[in-house]
């Protein structure tokens, strides 16, 4: 068969296939055979939103800020919880406490691009460019959950104290030596941008789509002076800081001068030992300026910026410990928490939020050999079958006896943003004696434009868009949040 006739027999095979199918003869060892392409893309990423899916959304905002204002307490006249008053007299009038709260709008987005070609190349396969807007709007939802747990407009964490050093025990390959070491904390959100790098980044410079710059900090504190100590062959090396407040994490520098101090990585707790050789080649802490840059103008405050604040009358608790049982199928330290909501402003959280490791230490603290079996045997109808066994277990619920009619069962839930170490007690709305018609929600979100697409004219042969929203949560009542933070494993 010539050329011809073989360009011939193809042109008339792709002639019988429809004009729009997208199996391609490709040239295999074994000759001619179709490509059994799946359509559309499998989108394999994970988008777990759980509080941005619970917060309602108002809209109708206006102007700059949302405002509303708050009376947080009744106060009776005379003595306050004593009614009496003679006969025939009148009693004093009572007073108020108020503020006036006011929440700044801000927008959140992102962009992306398509060129004309890959459009083109995607026809039949998928819709490229409605698929690349529906993936713009995943991430600003992803983004936004992140926002609304640790956004930080306010909470600034100051210069980090300067570490403890201690020096103890036989079994270190550490070498002798005088070690330097510096530590920087770092802000929740800060430590979602920074777990992973060599070297923490301090402020981030971003140019958008339309060439303009802006600059984001890092979530990093002020770095601490420089601790040092000697210590001798065999011994491990362990740093503390004093916790600080609104710190999810610190970044720790060492080395064998102060000069050499690199960083060796990053915790969620306010400690790290060494007995193994420092790293080197990482980030000096040279490199660091002494700047405080844990908050973002930009930004709003989201749930631990705001409850963390210390006027907020949230329950705090920087732990710096593990866990510990009380032996009767409860954890001290959550007992102390709702314990303590109770008796200051008669809340209770809804839900407590936790890391994939406080769910396991929890776990452990109640079920163990003195408090509860393990395993489960399941034992099938008829004899001739064996018995089965379910190793493990979780718990999915906490109950609090601190509260009206007999207590309540809180849910357990791990949250895939929330780092190691800590517990977050978030209450959805406020129980009925906070006349809950008034303040149907512990928070809000507040949309001047919820989300809006941009079609940005064509500057290039390629198609760009943003997706964008413009909002705040208004937290009507952050002494309704519980944090434990600073958990350590265990």
């Amino acid at each position: 068969m010539s050329v011809v006739d073989t360009l011939d027999e193809v042109k008339k095979a792709l002639s019988s296939r429809a004009p729009d199918d997208i199996q391609k003869a490709i040239t295999q060892g074994t000759g001619l055979v179709a490509y059994d392409l799946q359509a559309p893309a499998k989108n394999v990423y994970p988008i777990t939103t759980p509080i941005r899916n619970k917060v309602p959304r108002v809209g109708g905002g206006t102007g700059t800020a949302t405002n509303w204002k708050v009376v947080s307490a009744i106060i009776g006249s005379g003595f306050s919880s004593m009614p009496w008053v003679p006969e025939g007299q009148r009693s004093a009038a009572m007073s108020y406490v108020t503020a006036n709260k006011a929440a700044s709008y801000v927008t959140l987005g992102e962009e992306d691009y398509i060129t004309r070609e890959a459009i083109n190349a995607a026809k039949n396969f998928e819709d490229a460019k409605a698929r690349m807007v529906m993936r713009l709007l995943q991430k600003t939802m992803d983004k936004e959950e992140s926002a609304i747990l640790f956004g930080n407009n306010s909470l600034a964490l100051g210069t980090t104290p300067t570490p403890t050093l201690t020096a103890s025990g036989t079994s270190g390959t550490l070498a002798a030596a005088t070690y330097y070491i510096a530590a920087v904390a770092i802000t929740y959100e800060g430590y979602q941008q920074q777990s992973s790098i060599a070297g923490l980044a301090q402020t981030k410079t971003i140019t958008g789509m339309d060439g303009q710059t802006f600059t984001l900090n890092g979530g990093t504190a002020a770095p601490s002076a420089q601790a040092s100590l000697a210590v001798t062959a065999g011994q491990s090396l362990t740093a503390t800081v004093t916790p600080v407040r609104g710190a999810g994490a610190y970044a720790w520098y060492a080395g064998s001068s102060a000069a050499t101090a690199c960083l060796q990585g990053i915790t969620t707790t306010n400690t790290i030992s060494f007995s193994a050789q420092l790293s080197t080649g990482t980030q000096l802490s040279t490199a660091l300026t002494a700047t405080d840059n844990s908050t973002n103008s930009l930004a709003f405050d989201g749930l631990f910026a705001a409850g963390l604040n210390s006027s907020s009358g949230a329950y705090y608790n920087p732990l710096g410990a593990q866990l510990t049982s009380g032996g009767n199928g409860n954890v001290n330290e959550i007992d102390a928490m709702l314990l303590a909501m109770w008796n200051q402003y008669q809340v209770s959280p809804t839900v407590l939020y936790v890391n994939a490791q406080q769910a396991k230490d929890v776990k452990n603290k109640v079920l163990n050999g003195s408090s509860a079996p393990l395993l489960r045997y399941t034992q099938n109808g008829t004899s001739d079958q064996a018995f089965g066994i379910v190793a493990n277990g979780s718990i999915k619920s906490y109950f609090n006896p601190f509260a009206l009619d007999g207590g309540m069962e809180i849910p357990i839930k791990i949250h895939p943003k929330l780092p190691a170490g800590a517990i977050l007690g978030y209450c959805d709305n406020l129980p009925v004696q906070y006349q809950s018609t008034e303040v149907p929600n512990l928070i809000e979100m507040k949309t001047r434009a919820d989300y809006y697409q941009i079609d940005w004219p064509m500057r290039t042969r390629r198609e760009e868009v943003g997706v964008y929203a413009e909002e705040v949560p208004a937290i009507y009542a952050p002494f309704a949040l519980g944090f434990i933070t600073n958990i350590y494993a265990g």
